[in-house]
């Protein structure tokens, strides 16, 4: 089979998993928005960040016991290598256990910090508080699929994510529009769909017979190298999320819930498209870790200069059509006129970032396959911190649209640094004959 071909199995099922992904994140919004109008869709908008936090915690958990998995498996004895699994499997645990701890009773505080009151804030914390609840499905569902993926099932990944995906829709159908228990109805969606995807996700583990039961000496090390890989992922995944927190914290300072309610609607659109960049991302990651295991750096170069086509072609495609259906966004998520006026009018500044967000997850994927977990963590935090110092300058000449463009130029500055850092690393691998 040619390289080729081995890249379009590995990372066409993950485009189109991480596809459904993103319009995971974007049913609740659907629902809820034509449900309850714009207080809503700014509810659910703003209170996102803390789900996606959990589902960040579970994919820098999975990914990083995934990619040490596969790289020690080529490098060592399987047997010992097994041990991530069992390792990893544990730390989702524990981990669920504690953001649970941590969030039940700071739901309403923290959204108080978000800048968020009146309506919002009760339909907010009504929405976040079985969120955190159900939050060891959240986790498990994002922290075993890495493992399905790089046992070279993308294919059942992608079936496994999308059994969630669609028992979601059909109980946010029936949980908000049928028997009108609103925000909290639709977290109650989310929580199911997802618990779905992990009991799919543990019953492959099982029939695969992967090692998910043995020793466990030696967890603690092994929990740390964990992190190390993940801190990456977890971070690639939260970004996006922290941006809407910012954005939204801002927006509300500068151009009141309006703005916010864009906002929702944009980052609902943008999310599906960062989501099919991070299906090339890790799609081609098992290939990189397994070359990078396996000592064939040519392999590695080809691989990650194939992904940086294919994302980058996909974030022309998406601004085509994005750009062409905008007129729409709004409407499609319940906004009223005049925030789908305003969808109109911003999203053309944001689509302009989306091939530098492109080069830039690809970068960065590369680094924390290859176990490169300083140039990874550079990149992936980069951004954050650049958009808040962007935040607090351009919206003081600017106003709102000072808001807007930091998002646009943070990526941009991320771009050139992974540029930067790729060039680097580039110097010092040597190409295998």
């Amino acid at each position: 089979m040619s390289q080729y071909r081995i890249f379009l199995k590995y990372v066409a099922p993950s485009v189109l998993a991480f596809a459904l992904s993103g319009v995971y994140a974007i049913v609740d919004g659907f629902f809820v928005g034509h449900s309850m109008g714009d207080t809503g869709l700014s509810a659910i908008n703003i209170a996102f960040p803390i789900v996606s936090l959990m589902q960040s915690v579970g994919t820098g958990i999975g990914m990083g016991g995934a990619v040490l998995w596969t790289v020690r498996k080529e490098t060592e004895d399987p047997g010992l290598a097994g041990k991530y699994i069992r390792a990893t499997l544990l730390l989702l645990l524990i981990s669920s256990m504690l953001t649970t701890a941590f969030f039940f009773f700071l739901t309403g505080p923290v959204l108080r910090l978000f800048g968020t009151k009146g309506d919002i804030l009760t339909l907010g914390k009504d929405y976040l508080d079985v969120i955190v609840l159900g939050d060891v499905f959240q986790i498990l569902a994002t922290g075993i699929v890495p493992f399905i993926r790089n046992n070279g099932s993308s294919f059942f990944a992608l079936i496994t994510m999308m059994s969630g995906f669609l028992s979601n829709i059909l109980l946010d159908y029936l949980f908000v529009w049928v028997w009108d228990m609103g925000t909290a109805g639709a977290a109650l969606a989310t929580i199911l769909g997802q618990a779905v995807t992990t009991v799919l996700a543990f019953a492959y583990l099982i029939y695969s017979r992967l090692p998910v039961t043995g020793s466990l000496a030696g967890f603690g090390k092994m929990a740390g190298n964990i992190w190390k890989i993940g801190v990456a992922p977890f971070g690639l995944t939260l970004s996006p999320m922290i941006s809407l927190m910012l954005i939204n914290r801002f927006s509300m300072a500068n151009g009141g819930a309006m703005a916010v309610a864009c906002y929702a609607c944009i980052a609902y659109a943008l999310t599906i498209v960062q989501m099919l960049m991070q299906g090339v991302g890790d799609g081609v990651q098992p290939l990189l870790s397994q070359y990078y295991g396996e000592g064939r750096t040519d392999l590695v170069r080809r691989m990650r200069k194939t992904a940086y086509i294919c994302a980058v072609g996909l974030a022309l495609l998406s601004n085509a059509v994005l750009f062409a259906a905008r007129s729409g966004l709004g409407e499609l998520f319940g906004s009223s006129d005049d925030v789908s006026a305003m969808v109109v009018r911003v999203l053309p500044i944001f689509l302009f970032g989306l091939i530098f967000y492109a080069f830039s997850r690809i970068t960065t994927s590369g680094f924390y396959a290859t176990e490169n977990n300083l140039y990874s963590y550079l990149c992936v935090y980069a951004e954050p911190v650049l958009l808040l110092i962007l935040l607090f300058l351009l919206p003081l000449v600017l106003g709102q649209t000072g808001v807007w463009w930091s998002v646009v130029l943070s990526q941009v500055l991320t771009a050139c640094l992974a540029l930067a850092l790729k060039t680097a690393e580039d110097k010092k691998i040597t190409v295998s004959p």
